[in-house]
C-alpha cells in the first residue's frame, strides 16, 4: 500500500528532550522502526534522540561493482583481441600487460557506478510521497514524523501531545504562521 499524506503526522518540538520523550511514547503506542523519522535543521549526532540506528549495506556495493566491472572489462579485452587478432612479430594475441590497464579502469568504473547507485537507494531517493512539513524546522525546531499511522492516528497524536508537541501537522502542504 502506498503512503499518502493522511497516513502521516508531524509533531513540532522546540526542545530535544521532548523529542526523546515523544519517541519513547510513540514506541510504547506501537510505532517503531521506519515509521518514525526525526526532521531537524540542526545537525544533531546520530542517536541523540534515542532513535534506532540505521543499518546500511553501502560497503557491499563497491565490491560487487568492482567484481562486475572487472568481469566486463576482462570479457571486453579478451573478446576484442580474439575477434580482431593483430599478430605483430609473432607476439601472443592475448598479452597481459596491455590488458591490465583496461581491467583496472573497468574495475574502478564498476565500483564507482555501483556506489553512486547504492547511495541513491540507501538514501531512499527520490521520495515523491507528499509528507507533512513545517517551515519552523528550518529555524531550529525539531519535527517527529510518524508515517504509516493509518488507523492509529489518534494514538500517535495523543503521544505527541503528551510529550509536549507545539503543533501537529497532518496536511503535506501546511504552512503555519510563526
Amino acid at each position: 500500500m502506498a503512503e499518502t499524506a493522511s497516513d502521516a503526522l508531524l509533531g513540532v518540538f522546540r526542545e530535544p528532550d521532548s523529542v526523546a520523550t515523544a519517541l519513547d511514547s510513540l514506541r510504547a503506542a506501537g510505532f517503531g522502526g521506519h515509521e518514525l523519522t526525526i526532521l531537524s535543521g540542526v545537525p544533531y549526532p546520530e542517536g541523540a534522540f534515542g532513535e534506532e540506528p540505521e543499518r546500511h549495506r553501502l560497503y557491499v556495493f563497491p565490491f560487487m561493482g568492482a567484481a562486475c566491472g572487472f568481469a566486463v572489462a576482462l570479457l571486453l579485452v579478451i573478446g576484442t583481441q580474439i575477434s580482431y587478432p593483430l599478430v605483430t612479430g609473432g607476439k601472443p594475441i592475448l598479452s597481459i600487460p596491455p590488458m591490465v590497464n583496461v581491467m583496472y579502469e573497468g574495475t574502478m568504473l564498476g565500483a564507482v557506478l555501483f556506489t553512486v547507485i547504492c547511495i541513491i537507494f540507501e538514501s531512499r531517493l527520490p521520495n515523491l510521497t507528499p509528507m507533512p512539513y513545517d517551515p519552523r524546522i528550518s529555524e531550529g525546531y525539531i519535527g517527529v514524523l510518524v508515517t504509516r499511522a493509518d488507523g492509529r492516528t489518534a494514538a500517535a497524536e495523543r503521544a505527541l501531545r503528551e510529550a509536549g508537541a507545539l503543533d501537529i501537522v497532518t496536511h503535506p502542504n501546511a504552512q503555519l504562521a510563526t
